[in-house]
């Protein structure tokens, strides 16, 4: 899987892989449930999975990423080996910044609907 934006380093994020494919899926069944605008998933370096949807309140504004990242630290993650971002439109600077806050270096995937990276 190509990683988006190209500005991204490589991390070796592979749908083939059952450890990516399920954050893909994780996204997609939490933004269909929400029916958000984005779902998003993270792996922290233990292996633990965290999942959002974006919010968008009248008070707050959040991405699904920046959700996903906020809770993976209230958790007690340490650092994050995989970041997925499932919408209709690639990017999400905030998101992407508050992972690299965490682990600089760390690619965000994103993806369309069906789990295809955005072109």
């Amino acid at each position: 899987m190509t990683d988006l934006p190209a500005t991204e380093p490589e991390s070796g994020f592979d749908v083939a892989n059952p450890e990516d494919a399920k954050l893909v899926t994780l996204a997609r069944s939490t933004r269909a449930r929400t029916r958000a605008r984005s779902g998003a998933a993270v792996r922290d370096s233990d292996g633990r999975t965290y999942v959002a949807a974006s919010v968008e309140l009248a008070s707050l504004t959040l991405s699904a990423l920046q959700v996903a990242v906020a809770m993976a630290v209230s958790s007690g993650a340490r650092s994050l080996e995989a970041a997925v971002v499932l919408a209709d439109a690639p990017g999400d600077a905030a998101g992407a910044a508050a992972v690299h806050d965490m682990t600089p270096g760390v690619s965000v995937f994103f993806v369309d609907g069906s789990g295809e990276p955005h072109s």
